[in-house]
Formats: structure tokens, sequence, C-alpha cells
């Protein structure tokens, strides 16, 4: 056992019976590397991550390995899910030196954590060979490698406002920077299989959240449908888990059919939010099935018992990537062979399998309708019939090995997953899965918040490593929908009071953004700002968006401004380059269009209320309450007709229409772009 042993991290403990050396980022490890003067390696990586288990098996298992690493680096093993502040410094780092990002990432540094070189994944007698060369070139030429790590250190200590040349005014509101942002994000769809034209296909759920709130709010039907149309293509495609319900990361090809088949709850989260909000805009049945199937995944497979859950489920079982999800066609036979003809026309299934070594992933490219009409049936009963299908094949699966599961808690991926599941309790009215958010939130607050300070992480009973911009962002952002979806203040102040401590602690007055590391708790040798929309959007845009929303319910002028600010320096890039900064454009629609201030006030307004997000409005915050309150700002002064019964006040920069008492007379009031 190494000192991975005592790790909260599954996936440092996968590697706490290698023969390598291994520390984890702490005093010890760095303290060693500058009084032994030896040079340091990082190697980062996922529990989730295949290539990460490839290389462990390959080399950090093998003894002649190890015995190199230890002789001559001190050998950092770093879970990147745990400390993303520094997985992003170093891969910075690597595509600094003009080598392809990714993981595992293997990252060398002089003993004063300054990199000199790096890569990603290598096989094991590469790995040797490059390991030999750098402690020769170190014990050799170490004046030469200081002097390129001082320069990459100079690089990675670049501001990223001076490096992208972002300057923080306010920004000018104009709806024709919309039309340029859309003009460019349509040339880079796919007509013919949904999302982004590109392999391998990320279903990037920020894009198509920001496309479909911008079609509904130009009436632009067309548009609306290449976001449904997506949608559907993922629903249907070997990405999705159509046995137990859940998405994988990302497909390898260009027709969402092969997945690198691990779950991440920062994918479910976001995509559960955009199919609920795709079902309440088209009623698609099939939408419906996604948003149900993923969230009885969830409560199987994902739920901690004190509300966490779990971070991530792998890609391999038994050693091989997708055996769990994968069948043969004997298989399939013994199990359900009277259904086999039209199940096989449904799911793209063949004898000698669809995919590698002879097995089949369950893939779709046709509808249910289409199938039922080539067999003569009526579809509702396939869809029943396939559910019982569905039902028998999980239970023979639920038998298989499962594949290892992540099963530490992270607030930032628990706060979109909480999202994500309020939305989904507007669109389907079930109850429960706004309970399973409300849990989820109050566990954050009970578990993950130590003396006032909100913790990354949480495993064992434990919270630990004080959290990230991230954190803060999704779990603020949660925390707003859960006030507007119960009428309970108390997550409006919580939202509040965790702003406010960013705003303390994480904001540089000098550009006017939120660095992603606390640079107050931990000295790193730079302290960065995530800037760009991803898998998951930046953190700095999610914050600027909260910022806004806050201001709208607090009526406090100062955190529009912030955002306001922001924005300004983010949107010269946003209209040269939108498909990475589509949170940010999302921002700018809300302050174009401008976002509606909705409060309901009087007997009836939970009812209202509920109508209205079922309905989905885009671009509008939404208090409510049944009698007169104080406990939001964007209440105060609102009353009740001379009955008592719940008035609705539309407003615009806290300018109020006229109070309504009826849903369609308060939707005429909404604003729309021309």
């Amino acid at each position: 056992m190494n000192r991975l042993s005592n790790s909260q991290s599954p996936y440092l403990l996968q590697h706490a019976h290698n023969p390598v050396d291994w520390f984890p980022w702490g005093p010890e490890a760095l303290s060693k590397a500058e009084s032994e003067n030896k040079p340091i390696l990082v190697s980062i990586g996922y529990s989730a991550c295949h290539w990460c288990h490839v290389m462990e098996r390959e080399s950090f298992e093998d003894q002649a390995t190890a015995e190199l690493m230890n002789a001559h680096f001190v050998c950092i093993k770093l879970d990147r899910e745990e400390r993303p502040d520094i997985d992003n410094i170093y891969m910075d780092a690597v595509q600094a030196m003009g080598l392809q990002g990714g993981w595992p990432l293997n990252v060398f540094l002089m003993p004063n954590q300054k990199p000199f070189y790096g890569g990603t994944y290598f096989p094991n007698t590469q790995w040797k060979q490059l390991l030999a060369n750098i402690a020769n070139a170190f014990e050799n030429h170490e004046d030469q490698l200081a002097e390129s790590a001082e320069g990459f250190g100079r690089t990675l200590s670049r501001k990223e406002t001076e490096k992208y040349g972002i300057s923080g005014e306010p920004a000018d509101l104009d709806p024709d920077d919309l039309a340029e942002v859309i003009a460019k994000l349509s040339t880079q769809f796919d007509s013919e299989w949904g999302g982004m034209n590109r392999a391998p296909k990320f279903p990037m759920p920020t894009i198509w959240d920001f496309v479909l709130d911008l079609a509904l709010l130009s009436k632009n039907s067309g548009l609306q449908e290449k976001v449904l149309f997506t949608l559907k293509k993922i629903g249907m495609g070997g990405i999705y888990d159509h046995l137990r319900g859940g998405f994988a990361r990302y497909s390898v090809d260009g027709e969402w059919f092969a997945p690198h088949f691990e779950k991440m709850l920062y994918d479910n989260g976001q995509l559960l939010e955009l199919y609920a909000k795709a079902y309440q805009v088209s009623k698609d049945p099939l939408f419906l099935e996604k948003i149900t199937e993923t969230v009885n995944w969830l409560e199987a497979e994902m739920l901690q018992e004190e509300g966490g859950f779990h971070a991530a489920q792998d890609a391999d079982s038994e050693g091989v990537e997708g055996k769990f999800y994968t069948w043969t066609y004997a298989e399939l036979q013994d199990l359900v062979a009277d259904e086999l003809p039209w199940l096989s026309k449904l799911y793209n299934l063949k004898p000698g399998g669809n995919w590698e070594d002879g097995v089949n992933i369950l893939f779709q490219t046709q509808s249910y309708a289409e199938v039922a009409s080539e067999f003569n049936r009526k579809e509702s009963e396939l869809i029943e019939k396939l559910n019982e299908v569905k039902s028998k094949l999980l239970q023979v699966r639920n038998q298989r090995i499962f594949p290892g599961k992540d099963d530490k808690i992270l607030a930032g991926w628990n706060g979109l997953m909480s999202a994500g599941l309020i939305q989904a309790y507007h669109a389907t009215g079930e109850k429960r899965m706004l309970k399973l958010a409300l849990d989820n939130l109050a566990f954050i607050r009970k578990r993950m918040l130590v003396e006032g300070i909100l913790h990354r992480s949480y495993k064992n009973g434990q919270a630990y490593t004080p959290a990230f911009l991230e954190d803060y962002a999704a779990v603020i952002r949660a925390a707003l929908m859960a006030c507007e979806a119960t009428g309970d203040a108390a997550w409006m102040n919580f939202a509040k009071e965790q702003t406010d401590f960013c705003l303390a602690q994480f904001y540089d007055e000098s550009d006017g953004f939120f660095f992603f590391n606390n640079p107050r708790a931990e000295k790193l040798i730079a302290n960065k700002k995530e800037l760009f929309d991803n898998v998951i959007p930046a953190s700095n845009s999610i914050m600027a968006r909260n910022l806004h929303r806050l201001s709208l319910l607090t009526y406090e002028e100062r955190y529009a401004e912030v955002a306001r600010k922001m924005l300004g320096g983010m949107k010269e890039l946003v209209l040269r380059e939108p498909g990475f900064l589509c949170n940010w454009a999302h921002l700018l629609l809300e302050l174009v269009a401008p976002t509606a201030e909705i409060a309901i006030v009087g007997t009836g307004a939970e009812a209202m209320a509920k109508r209205l997000q079922q309905a989905y409005v885009p671009n509008s915050v939404i208090a409510w309450s049944e009698t007169a309150t104080e406990n939001v700002p964007l209440s105060q002064g609102k009353t009740p007709d001379s009955a008592g019964n719940a008035l609705i006040y539309v407003c615009f920069d806290r300018a109020c229409r006229r109070p309504v008492s009826t849903l369609s007379e308060a939707v005429a009031q909404l604003p729309y772009l021309a």
C-alpha cells in the first residue's frame, strides 16, 4: 500500500496498491521534491476514464516501470474531479507546449512546481523511455529544464483577460448581436444527426439550452425544431441507456452510436434540465420517457443515503469497456426470441453484432411509430411490449458485474443535478423529483458547509477540500431555482450568502471576473479564471447569470452591475466564436429581451406559479406567496385583489405592468424578440 490508501477518492484508491510510491497532492510531496531536488511527476485522471485504467494496467502496476518512477521522481497522483484547479493549471501548461490535452494527463515539473514537459496516455515502452530521458536531462541539464519551466510559468501566470484581449466595460445591448451569434452557430449544426457537426460528438447542453430560449423568445419555429431534432437523435442514440436511463459522456462517432460508456452526474443533470424544457415546449412523449427513465436511474443507482448524488459510473466492467451495456444476438434470442424481429429493427441489432467483438449497442434510428407501422401494430401496443422487454432485459443486466462507481459527492455536480430535477418537476408535476432536489440541497447545506465554508467533496461522512467557483456557481443557481419552485425565501437567502462569499473571496476587482480557485485558501503557481463554456458551462458565466437573476429577486443593483461588466468583457469573444461561449450568449439574450420579473401574490398564487412554471416561460424570474410578504424583495409592495385572490405582476427593470388575474393575460405581457 502506498500513501494513497488514506484517500477518499475512489480514483486515488484504485492506485493505492501500485508499486509506484504515489503521494497525494500536498505539502509532504512538494517539500520532498524541494529538499531532495527531484523533479515531480503529476499524473492526473478520474475514475471513469478508460485510458487512465489502461495506463495503470500497463505502466503503474508494472514493477520495472515503478522502479524507474520511484528512483528519479516524486510521483503525485491527482483526481481531477477533486482538484479541478490544479488540473486546469497543468492542462493549460501542456497545451502551451503545443501538445494535445486529455486524460490521463502526465506532467513533469521542476521541484518548484513549474512544468517543463507533459503529455497524455503513453504506451509502456514509450513511457519508460520518456522517464529515462527526463531523468537523464534533469541530472545533466537541469539549468535548461529550469529555463524552459520559467517560460511556461510566465505563460501560466498571464491573466486570461490579457491573453484574450478582454476589457471589462458594461455591455452595449443590441438584438443584432444575437442574430450574429445564431448565424455563426447555425453553420456548425449537423442537419443529418443533430448536435454540432463534428466527431466525436458531445451533447453540449449549454448550446442547445441557449438556442431553445432564443427560438422561443424570437418565435422561430425552425430554430426550435433544430433543438428538438438534436434531442431526439441523442435520446435515440447509443449514447443513451435505453434500459435504465441516463446518458453517457459522448459518442466516439458522428451519429451518437458508440459511446465511451461512462455516465457522469454533470452531463445527466444538464441533459435532464434540457429534456424537461423540450418536453414542456413540445409535449413529445419521447422526451418524457427520457426524463422519467433518467430520474429512475438516478434514484436506483446514484443516490446516496443522506441525499447526495454520486459522481460517476465507469465505462468498464470486468476490464472491458461497455461490457455491462451490450448484448450478443444469442443472448437476446435466449431471452426475448419472440420479440426479436421488431426489436432488431427498433435497435439496429445484428446477428454478428453492430459494434466491435460481435456485440450490439441498442441504437434507435426510427421512431416507435415507424417501427409499429412496419409490423402492423399500434404505436401504443409496441411501446407497451417494449417496456416489458426492457424490464426483462434490465433484470438480466442487473445480474452482471456492475461498472465501477465513483461514489464521492461533488457539490457543483450535485447543484447541476438539483437544477435538472427542479426543471423535471416543472415539466412532469412529479413531486418526487422536487423532493430529490430539495433533499439534495438540504444535504449540501447540512454536510458540505463546514463552519460556513462550502466544500467540494464529501465521502464517508466527511466534507473535504474547500469548494471552487464551479461548486458555488452551480449550487447558487440550484438554490435560486428552489426558491422559485417552493416560494421559500430561505433558498434565496442561502444563494445570496454564498454569492456574497464569492464576491469577497474569489472576485478580482482588477478585471471584473472570478478566480476558479480561492486565492486565499491555498497558494498555487497560478490562479486561473474559467471563461469558456464547455461540457460544463464556465463557472464565470454561471456566476454572471446568477448575479443577474439574484439582482432581480433581491432588487440589489450591485449584483447586476457585476454581471453587466462581466458580459461587457466577454461580448466581443461571444460574437467572434460563440460555440464555446453560449452561456455568455444566454446572458446577452436575458439582458436584451429583457428578463421578466414576475410576482404572484394572494390566494391561489402557488397554483398559478406552478402552471406558469409548467408551461415554461423562458427568461423570467418568479416569486410567489399566498399572502402579501416582504420575504422576497421582488414581491414587496405587491398586493392581492380586494378579495385576497392572487394577482400576477409582470415587471421589467422594477417597473410593473397592470396586475392581472389570469395566466393568459400575464403571458400576453411577456416580451419577445422581434
